[in-house]
């Protein structure tokens, strides 16, 4: 098969634009071995390189390209040394690495999703080498583009609930609106929060994110939730007043539908306590919560 002979931009005016590759869901898992006591690290790792890789687009020239084999090998390999403790410090090693070791890479995000586990307690001691899977996911986000280091943070699929202090009042009613309204009912949701730092440098990683994590959990339960969008701005207030080093963070939280089910028809009465769990349609409520500057 001949090769593509194309240049940057063809007589009618088609130019490539901004491109990027990579290697994506690696599945990686550290384990440290103490003498006496084993710490887990149980990740998805996902790296995407940007730079001038016009020549492989237009020309099929892959001289300076790095496979994204290649990039799949070196996150195993690097996490032999550099995989000692928060992932966001794992990161930075990553995007050095990868800005120096491709002529065309000018720059490089490394997202990571990390599984977490517990330790099994018995008879009231942490065992050594067991482990129980945490709810929720802890997300890192590391992108450098040679001049600095940005660093983001996040939680994912962490799914929560409450069977009251929370309603629906006073919205808007039109023509095609059939819900009514109720003070009382469940508020169920997956929270996903992701937020980003001042200095990537200098912050103590795995403190903020436990922080974040237990302040949306506490800020749940701390009031009446007239909707899930005044819950999701006491969240990320909250978060920010807690934690100076966040400069924002912006929640996304759907809301897992609990509808009181028809047992009248039955002769029983339903005293908010028997509910039709529906997954699907939902309401969906995002937003981010930032510092006036």
């Amino acid at each position: 098969m001949a090769r593509a002979t194309g240049s940057e931009t063809t007589a009618g005016g088609i130019f490539l634009g901004k491109t990027s590759y990579g290697k994506s869901d690696v599945r990686l898992v550290k384990v440290r071995r103490g003498k006496d006591r084993h710490e887990l690290t149980d990740v998805r790792v996902d790296v995407a390189l940007e730079g001038d890789f016009e020549a492989a687009h237009t020309r099929g020239d892959n001289t300076d390209l790095l496979a994204t084999d290649t990039v799949r090998n070196t996150v195993y390999a690097l996490a032999k040394d550099h995989l000692t403790g928060e992932i966001e410090k794992f990161g930075k090693k990553l995007v050095e690495h990868f800005l120096e070791a491709g002529p065309t890479v000018e720059r490089v995000r490394v997202r990571f999703t990390e599984h977490l586990w517990d330790r099994i307690t018995v008879d009231g001691r942490e065992h050594e080498h067991s482990f129980v899977r945490v709810a929720g996911e802890r997300t890192a986000t590391v992108e450098g583009d040679g001049s600095g280091v940005r660093v983001g943070a996040g939680i994912d699929d962490l799914l929560v609930l409450k069977t009251t202090n929370s309603g629906w009042e006073g919205f808007l009613r039109e023509r095609y609106t059939t819900l009514p309204e109720t003070d009382d009912r469940i508020l169920s949701t997956v929270v996903a929060a992701d937020w980003t730092y001042y200095d990537g440098t200098d912050v103590d990683f795995g403190g903020v994110w436990r922080g974040v994590r237990e302040q949306i959990l506490v800020t749940l339960t701390d009031h009446y939730s007239p909707s899930v969008q005044n819950t999701l701005y006491r969240m990320g207030k909250a978060v920010l007043e807690r934690f100076s080093e966040i400069e924002k963070v912006h929640l996304s939280l759907p809301n897992r539908h609990h509808i009181p089910y028809d047992l009248q028809r039955f002769g029983i009465e339903n005293e908010g306590e028997v509910f039709h769990s529906d997954p699907e349609p939902y309401g969906l409520i995002e937003g981010t919560v930032e510092r006036r500057t």
